[in-house]
């Protein structure tokens, strides 16, 4: 839930820095970044990959939708791992930050011509195939920069993940991918083959987020490897690669479980070499895509109290609402699909009794709830600071500018230092795009 350096023995403190002196430089609100962690997750994904697989080890691709911006494609570069970008967007910041563009995996369902285009030509290492256009847009595109693209098929292994409905991702009914029981993905790959300048390497499978058993991971391995055995069989040829995707689940609420990459990665191992002794394959190489894994317990976002109400509901009952100053534009994933979150006085040690309470957002918005409901000390008051963890994935990559409200800096922290790595925006930001 935390990362690894942060003390809570009566303040807050990260890498050696107090809450209170980093609102007192950077102000509030802020993501605090742990650089340190950060770097340790990504390494102990890549570690797992590689003690698990072997020499059938591919590439660990950080997920950049979680979090991303130049520094963080910095670290990733420094780390040895890939990444897995799904925009034009993404793709620039990874090249900004230094990735090499055959460490590059490019997603998405509705990848432009002009993305496209610039991903073969820069040379991204692997395309992920959403639809049967791309195939068409995929082929034009290596055909006319001269070179031969190498592609996965993203493929819909029909499996309803145990994770809310808006982030599963492999069930029938989905956006994504080619669905293997209605043949959508056997017509894909006989479009594929058509198309000389393209290097059909395997198949791909993202079932969910926030899962927390490897179960569902090794239903899917299965139900690849199955499909890869079928290739074989058909066109007396076996396809080298298996991208197994990302979605492991983190600690978000005290008593959460949590993934651990060494267990996830010795699962999949033994479903896989067991999978593919059962077909008489050779085990592909198996890449895999952690995100939230990686970044999301590695930051926390720092909040100011603002005001505090006393609510007196219909059954008599008392509520406290705390409002902070940011809310659902730098966290929309309470709003979005219930997402859970706890919170910590920050600055100071309470010995107060618990209250009833629900920390809320500054915005005009009814649903603009962090916490529904938490017992936080009853002396918390304006001024006071409070910590929000595991905030790394989606909270800054989904923030926005409702009620005109400027997104807040990243902070990265390391060994007693503190950093601006994407600063605050301001009012001019907001301005600057209006005509």
């Amino acid at each position: 839930m935390w990362s690894s350096n942060v003390a809570i023995q009566g303040e807050l403190s990260i890498a050696g820095i107090t809450a209170s002196d980093l609102a007192q430089e950077f102000a509030t609100p802020a993501f605090i970044m742990d650089e340190v962690d950060f770097r340790a997750r990504a390494t102990a994904w890549d570690r797992a990959l590689q003690s698990a697989f072997g020499q059938n080890a591919g590439t660990v691709y950080y997920a950049a939708k979680a979090f991303i911006c130049t520094e963080v494609a910095r670290w990733i570069s420094d780390v040895g791992i890939g990444i897995d970008v799904c925009s034009g967007g993404e793709l620039a910041v990874a090249l900004a930050g230094g990735i090499d563009p055959g460490k590059i995996e490019f997603h998405g369902n509705n990848k432009s011509v002009d993305e496209i285009q610039r991903a073969v030509s820069i040379g991204v290492g692997t395309i992920v195939i959403d639809s049967l256009i791309e195939i068409e847009r995929i082929g034009a595109a290596a055909t006319k920069s001269g070179k031969v693209q190498r592609v996965l098929l993203r493929l819909t292994p029909g499996i309803q993940a145990h994770t809310h409905e808006s982030i599963a991702t492999a069930h029938e009914d989905v956006k994504f991918g080619f669905s293997i029981a209605s043949g959508a993905a056997w017509k894909a790959i006989e479009e594929v083959r058509k198309h000389a300048s393209i290097d059909l390497r395997g198949f791909h499978a993202h079932i969910g987020s926030q899962i927390l058993d490897t179960d569902s991971f090794e239903i899917s391995a299965e139900r690849l490897i199955a499909f890869l055995a079928k290739y074989r069989d058909t066109f007396d040829s076996q396809l080298a690669e298996l991208d197994l995707g990302g979605g492991y689940g983190i600690h978000y609420l005290p008593g959460d479980e949590e993934l651990i990459p060494s267990v996830v990665m010795a699962a999949l191992a033994i479903t896989v070499s067991t999978n593919c002794a059962r077909y008489n394959l050779e085990i592909p190489k198996i890449s895999i895509e952690p995100g939230r894994a990686i970044v999301g317990p590695s930051m926390f976002t720092l909040y100011e109290v603002g005001t505090v109400k006393d609510v007196t509901l219909e059954n008599g009952d008392n509520r406290r609402y705390i409002s902070i100053d940011g809310g659902m534009s730098e966290n929309i994933r309470p709003a979005l699909y219930a997402a859970e979150y706890t919170a910590i006085l920050a600055n100071r040690t309470s010995i107060a009794p618990l209250l009833s309470s629900r920390l809320v957002g500054k915005h005009c918005e009814t649903g603009d709830i962090l916490i529904r409901d938490i017992a936080l000390a009853s002396d918390i008051a304006p001024g006071d600071l409070l910590a929000t963890p595991a905030t790394g994935a989606y909270g800054r990559s989904m923030a926005s500018n409702y009620n005109h409200v400027p997104r807040p800096p990243v902070i990265a922290v390391n060994n007693g230092k503190a950093r601006v790595i994407v600063r605050r925006e301001s009012e001019a930001d907001l301005l600057g795009l209006d005509i």
